[in-house]
């Protein structure tokens, strides 16, 4: 199983369907396993050594993978933290909290533009800098003025408007995650090591055309998927989960600070 990154954009539109970033296609296929930081091949990881054979009491890589999916989809909260670069080079970055009560906080950050953005229940706000605005609004009508209108403003939209569904919802993105069981399928069991101080088993796997996929199974505690490592193929990411089961303090913002898309006269 490898965690893509391919999350938010594609799930996350403002309304009328418009998408929060340009490209929209490729940023859903670049976004679901968003989950991490790339500060490098070495980032986040200790040094590691421990045989591999100390780790799941010699349960094979495939069936680690399987209950790593599975303790991850089942956990009531989590943080997703990532990157990944496109082809072209435009990197896509998010930082999101998420859980099973339509309760979600984050920020993505694309085509030099950023945008923060909060779920409470079926409302979902976004929160735009201006180059965000003018991605979103590119050659609609009175787009200067729009732009204008929201600027340090959060617009709201419902999370089950068209265009607007998936938003923050934890179980559809995991379930996405694990959309193509066979990545995660005939992987290798490597060196114990650490994820931001916690251990993990390195579970490896080489694909034909040459891409490498990492995944970081926590070895205490139940088998989260702590980080996964895309490397060589069109879409090179790093994608690290943590935060499981913590509480996501999503707050409505201000009402003198929200507005409704639809409801501006450009």
């Amino acid at each position: 199983m490898t965690f893509r990154f391919c999350w938010v954009a594609g799930l996350v539109r403002a309304r009328g369907g418009l998408p929060l970033f340009p490209e929209g296609n490729a940023m859903k296929k670049v976004i679901l396993a968003a989950v991490s930081v790339s500060l490098g091949a070495t980032a986040l990881v200790g040094c590691g050594g421990e045989s591999s054979d100390d780790a799941f009491e010699g349960k094979s890589a495939d069936t680690i993978a399987a209950e790593a999916v599975k303790a991850t989809r089942d956990a009531k909260s989590l943080r997703i933290v990532g990157k990944a670069k496109q082809p072209g080079g435009n990197e896509i970055g998010l930082d999101f909290r998420v859980d099973e009560q339509d309760r979600c906080t984050g920020t993505m950050t694309g085509q030099g533009a950023k945008a923060d953005v909060v779920q409470v229940g079926q409302s979902v706000y976004v929160r735009g800098d201006e180059k965000f605005w003018q991605n979103t609004l590119k050659g609609k009508p009175g787009t200067e003025k729009v732009v204008q209108q929201v600027q340090d403003k959060w617009v709201v939209s419902d999370s089950a408007q068209a265009g607007a569904e998936g938003m923050c919802d934890k179980q559809a993105a995991l379930a996405m995650l694990d959309s193509d069981k066979s990545e995660r399928k005939g992987m290798k069991k490597g060196k114990t090591t650490e994820v931001d101080g916690t251990p993990a088993l390195i579970l490896e796997k080489k694909q034909e055309n040459g891409e490498k996929i990492t995944m970081y199974v926590a070895t205490e505690g139940e088998p989260y998927v702590l980080k996964a490592v895309s490397e060589g193929g069109e879409v090179p990411s790093e994608t690290v989960l943590s935060d499981y089961n913590k509480k996501v303090d999503a707050q409505k913002p201000a009402a003198e600070d929200v507005v409704d898309l639809k409801k501006i006269n450009a």
